[in-house]
């Protein structure tokens, strides 16, 4: 039984609004556009800041402004659902507020003998 006097934080704190709220019941057309490692930041050109920007785009245009972050690291950050974040990053990239690029495709994977050596190297420093 829960306390009449006690309020649910979650609803103080707006965290029952639903992604379709947020999205504006917009639906991410091209899934492929938006992987968990795309990097995106800001347009240079920067026009006219919109009027019409939601909060949550707003949010997303600040942290992109200092440089270039993941798709996952933005949901992280703004402590939205992934889809709900791929849904704003696709309309602000429609509307040029937001620039794509994908992650560097000859990045590859650390081996594991790499890793243990790393992992090695910093057991060996002085605490």
């Amino acid at each position: 039984m829960t306390d009449p006097g006690r309020t649910d934080p979650e609803i103080e704190t707006g965290a029952l609004v639903r992604p379709y709220v947020i999205t504006r019941g917009r639906d991410l057309l091209d899934d492929n556009e938006f992987t968990l490692i795309t990097l995106v930041t800001t347009a240079s050109d920067e026009r006219q800041r919109p009027q019409r920007l939601s909060p949550e785009e707003r949010q997303v245009l600040e942290m992109c402004s200092s440089g270039y972050l993941s798709v996952a690291e933005i949901a992280g950050h703004s402590q939205l659902p992934l889809g709900v974040v791929k849904v704003l990053l696709s309309s602000l990239a429609e509307g040029g507020y937001l620039v794509t690029r994908a992650p560097v495709p000859s990045a590859r994977l650390a081996t594991r003998s790499l890793l243990q050596e790393v992992l090695d190297g910093l057991k060996a420093l002085p605490v």
